[in-house]
């Protein structure tokens, strides 16, 4: 079978938002943020956040993690040492208090556990946590639109723009899976081996992010490592496939990544994690330099099968 990546047939399905979609991400964000109102004509009480600058010593001493500046506290959150949270109650804005506590027997830093501590603390701020309504206080604190119904019309852009551009994308991906199926190669056992291992790593990486390890997520769905890795061995081999099918077509048309691309995807890749890129220079070694000109090539390389398919719409 010849290798065949033009004159590919894919269909591209269109989905237009509809109000019920744009209402229920409404309620969605509504309920996802909260809503704080500054407290300026009481001191603080129980159950109000307050945003604070403390100081820590021991013993006269200051100690690693014992300052902090403009740091949120929920008053009876217990999330600060016993008896540092009852202390702040009743003090007003502006106000410094002198907080004494005694660190747990078992506080994880053993050189402070079971000992006094003094913090000097200053209140900036205190507010109460609420919720809003779907309203235009909403669309103009949240939203930064002056009324609801400009609100509505912004989000429901927002969405159809995500829904056209993941239909691209399923398209895109549609079309690769065709070109690689006709591509005559195989792979080993120990390449497939390594292919299933780089998709556990990515799920462990999108796991943490969430705060979840992969014994966990295995103790959710009922399942085991050794089941996942089973399961992922098909998926693994296709983006092989894939990749062998890429690399094919790059050789074949010439494609390649120039600087200003590559520049592009690494200023991507800093917004995608909240870095600039002198923060990810110093990681910015061989692997991810090839992992960035790799996307770049494969962007290159879909959107050529794109241009050269046959594309067909359905609403769906």
């Amino acid at each position: 079978m010849p290798f065949i990546y033009k004159g590919l047939t894919g269909v591209l399905e269109k989905h237009t938002v509809t109000d019920t979609e744009l209402d229920h991400q409404i309620q969605k964000l509504v309920l996802q943020t909260p809503r704080y109102t500054a407290v300026t004509h009481r001191p603080a009480q129980l159950g109000d956040e307050v945003v604070l600058d403390y100081a820590g010593s021991c013993q006269g001493q200051p100690f690693p993690g014992g300052t902090a500046r403009m740091q949120t506290l929920v008053l009876g959150s217990g999330t600060f040492i016993p008896g540092f949270e009852e202390q702040l109650i009743g003090a007003a804005i502006g106000q410094e208090v002198t907080v004494e506590v005694t660190f747990p027997e078992k506080y994880h830093a053993p050189d402070l556990a079971g000992k006094d501590a003094r913090f000097q603390c200053t209140i900036h701020q205190i507010r109460i946590k609420g919720t809003y309504q779907a309203d235009d206080d909403f669309a103009k604190e949240v939203g930064g639109c002056d009324t609801m119904a400009q609100f509505r019309e912004k989000l429901r852009a927002d969405l159809q723009d995500y829904a056209d551009r993941q239909g691209e994308m399923e398209l895109q991906d549609q079309l690769l899976r065709q070109a690689a199926a006709t591509l005559d190669v195989t792979f080993s056992q120990e390449q497939i081996d390594q292919a299933v291992e780089e998709q556990l790593r990515q799920l462990q990486a999108q796991l943490a992010r969430q705060g979840l390890t992969l014994e966990m997520y295995c103790s959710f769905l009922n399942t085991t490592p050794e089941a996942l890795r089973a399961d992922a061995r098909p998926e693994a081999e296709a983006a092989l496939r894939g990749d062998a099918a890429v690399a094919r077509i790059a050789a074949e048309e010439g494609v390649e990544a120039t600087q200003q691309e590559l520049a592009q995807a690494l200023a991507l890749v800093c917004r995608q994690n909240g870095m600039t890129v002198e923060q990810i220079r110093p990681h910015y070694g061989p692997e991810l330099e090839a992992q960035i000109e790799q996307s770049v090539i494969a962007g290159k390389v879909t959107a050529l099968i794109r241009d050269h398919a046959q594309v067909t719409e359905r609403t769906v």
